[in-house]
């Protein structure tokens, strides 16, 4: 990983939009990248795909953004041609990729990115908050993944994802939200925002948050397989665990469990 000077971009292609980045957020994909280089498909690139920006150039075709809109990005560069993207699948297209990697993302002054990937945003968000918006939507698509009938969800970890899955449940999920992380302080802060109750990551103690019910229902936000481990002890039959963590290493599990 550098710094560098590199090419401002030209006049975008036809369905591009060039935009100036107003704030890019750094990703757990991004750490295990710097970590494992698994992820990197072309070299050298620009990462980046938590991005906000503010649209400068246009290119033919596109009518759906004007010069100065605010825009959030999608991650997914998805083909929109492939019988997963057809079938409203985008997540499941065949030569699925994503910006910082397919294309260069938002760790510049600069990017330009499909007009298709773009949203736009009230033009008086915080820019820190509006890139928040693509970790935002993997917290919502995993709480929405959940059995709507669990009387308590177990968010296990308390970082971006896990945080806002905990916030997400607390304005969402009419049952008891809990919450587990080694990190005292990051949970104790998810917990005082939320209002999620502080557990320990063992059968006993969830066992008397949720005054004995089964828990049906828990989000893994760690990439801990150590944690998942744990987490299937906890989780009664039945139960549906939303896998959300960037794991670092291979499941060693009993699939008997």
């Amino acid at each position: 990983m550098r710094i560098e000077d590199i090419a401002t971009p030209g006049v975008p292609d036809a369905g591009w939009v060039k935009l100036r980045v107003d704030a890019a957020g750094i990703c757990g994909s991004d750490l295990h990248n710097f970590r494992t280089g698994q992820w990197i498909s072309r070299s050298p690139s620009t990462a980046g795909h938590e991005l906000t920006g503010t649209v400068t150039a246009i290119g033919a075709g596109v009518d759906a953004f004007a010069v100065g809109d605010r825009v959030v990005a999608d991650s997914r560069f998805w083909c929109g041609d492939c019988a997963q993207c057809h079938g409203g699948r985008r997540h499941l297209c065949v030569s699925l990729g994503f910006v910082g990697e397919i294309c260069d993302g938002g760790f510049a002054e600069q990017a330009v990115l499909p007009a298709r990937l773009l949203h736009i945003i009230d033009a008086g968000l915080d820019e820190r908050v509006a890139a928040m918006a693509e970790p935002l939507a993997v917290a919502l698509h995993a709480v929405r993944r959940l059995p709507k009938t669990a009387g308590s969800v177990l968010v296990v970890g308390c970082g971006p994802i896990g945080g806002l899955a905990a916030l997400l449940l607390s304005r969402t999920f009419a049952g008891t939200v809990l919450v587990t992380d080694r990190n005292q302080a990051r949970c104790a802060r998810v917990s005082q925002v939320t209002g999620a109750r502080i557990v320990d990551l063992n059968r006993d103690a969830v066992a008397a948050a949720t005054a004995n019910a089964p828990l049906l229902a828990a989000i893994e936000a760690t990439g801990s397989v150590a944690a998942l481990n744990q987490l299937l002890g906890v989780v009664d039959p039945g139960g549906t665990i939303a896998m959300v963590g960037i794991f670092h290493g291979r499941l060693d599990i009993d699939p008997n469990t």
